[in-house]
């Protein structure tokens, strides 16, 4: 079974990436990309199609925003903000238990957002840094 349905689906999916966005605006460490840095009013449903697709679903993000490159270009140049990283992977957990996702999927997609999060630093000097055309990372 794909992670995607052991997830529970696009709306469960789609809940943790709400509950997540809660969390992060009402964090004071959290809060900095999603209140002052022009955050894309679609951004939780944006990242609920991603993680749909990396996780098995439909072909989302793909099929209707673009590629790794562009995900990864969207966050680069921002420089390195450990502690900011650090404080919205805290609270993807959080949102994944508030939303009653199960454990052992849960922690498959912890582990992938960690990874994803981790992955983008190597872009944070600038987005000129991010090749063209890179495969989504599949959880």
């Amino acid at each position: 079974m794909a992670l995607y349905a052991e997830l529970g689906g696009f709306d469960a999916i789609l809940a943790v990436c709400r509950r997540w966005h809660e969390l992060c605006v009402a964090d004071p460490v959290a809060e900095h990309p999603f209140t002052h840095c022009g955050l894309h009013p679609q951004h939780t449903e944006r990242l609920a199609a991603y993680f749909a697709e990396v996780t098995g679903g439909p072909a989302l993000y793909t099929g209707g925003y673009g590629d790794e490159s562009y995900v990864q270009r969207i966050h680069a140049g921002n420089g390195e903000h450990v502690n900011l990283d650090e404080a919205c992977l805290r609270l993807f957990d959080r949102a994944l238990a508030d939303c009653g996702i199960p454990r052992e999927p849960a922690a498959r997609l912890s582990t992938y957002f960690r990874e994803a999060t981790e992955a983008m630093r190597a872009y944070g000097a600038s987005a000129a840094l991010v090749p063209d055309r890179l495969p989504l990372r599949m959880a």
